[in-house]
């Protein structure tokens, strides 16, 4: 399959720092963020491409998953990163081939939005699966809702922080206990995800 016509999946993520935000921090379950990131990486990257802001804990995590398969699928990875955090790049980010490095604007919020701007909107998404994080990921939810208004969204509320955030003030929208209870990851993407895509 030409990579041109990959169906594009958007991972928002993020672990929550307890010196930045402790209404992020304090319902985030790290070992959920971990392993919801590793489930979506597994069910998505053989047949999708994954697309994603460079985020130094939830890279690793997606380059580890990259690592376990036998076939050659870095089309099926794309990455995008600032300049604004040049000097803090994770040393994984060398291994990706497909990286888009957004301009840096000097200051930190306008070289963010700058960079989201562009991630969402030069490709076209079946989804966008928000799992953790802090205000980023919320920028991103709204931002993504905004220009793919048609795609799945699944905020997986189970991951606590933003993702829950989200969940819980468009519950009506949403309205699915496996978001909050189910720590099934990769049977819940393959349902909640796949089945619907493909």
């Amino acid at each position: 399959m030409a990579s041109k016509e990959l169906k594009n999946i958007f991972l928002s993520a993020g672990i929550p720092f307890k010196e930045r935000h402790e209404k992020y921090y304090r319902t985030a379950d790290i070992i959920a963020i971990r392993d919801a990131v590793i489930a979506l990486s597994s069910v998505v990257l053989p047949k999708y491409r994954l697309i994603w802001g460079g985020h130094p804990s939830i890279t690793p995590i997606i380059y580890y998953v990259l690592e376990k398969f036998e076939i050659d699928i870095q089309s099926h990875i794309k990455l995008y990163q600032s300049k604004h955090f040049e000097k803090i790049f994770p040393i994984e980010n060398r291994e990706f081939e497909t990286i888009e490095i957004t301009e840096d604007l000097g200051e930190l919020q306008p070289s963010l939005r700058l960079m989201r701007e562009k991630m969402l909107g030069e490709n076209t998404f079946e989804a966008g699966i928000f799992i953790g994080g802090m205000e980023g990921i919320e920028d991103e939810y709204n931002l993504f809702k905004e220009l793919n208004p048609n795609a799945i969204l699944l905020p997986i509320a189970s991951t606590g922080a933003a993702a829950k955030i989200i969940y819980d003030n468009n519950i009506e929208q949403f309205k699915n206990e496996k978001l909050v209870n189910d720590y099934g990851y990769m049977s819940l993407f393959r349902e909640l995800l796949i089945d619907k895509i493909n």
